[in-house]
């Protein structure tokens, strides 16, 4: 199994936008979703909408809820996300290759 999230979780994240240094990714999902594991690089994200969910890597498991426009640096990690809140998700994940 690819760590890849669009090839991992093809129906949640697309690629947007790509260069040599840079992979933009929206990921969407709907109340109740679970993704399979992935990894992403350092990045940062950027909410489009509110949302409430699990991230599970390991043993360790979180809940994180983020409003709408926020934006975060993310360092590289490997997880699965549950969809714990009551609205869609939408987020731009912008990773870098350096």
């Amino acid at each position: 199994m690819t760590q890849d999230p669009v090839q991992s979780n093809p129906g949640n994240y697309s690629v947007v936008f790509e260069n040599d240094r840079v992979r933009v990714l929206e990921y969407r999902d709907t109340p109740g979703h679970r993704t399979v594991v992935h990894r992403h690089p350092d990045s940062v994200m950027v909410t489009a909408s509110s949302f409430r969910r699990r991230l599970i890597s390991g043993d360790h498991e979180r809940e994180v809820e983020l409003p709408a426009g926020t934006v975060q640096w993310l360092p590289a990690q490997e997880h699965v996300g549950e969809k714990i809140g009551e609205t869609d998700t939408h987020v731009f994940f912008v990773e870098l290759k350096e």
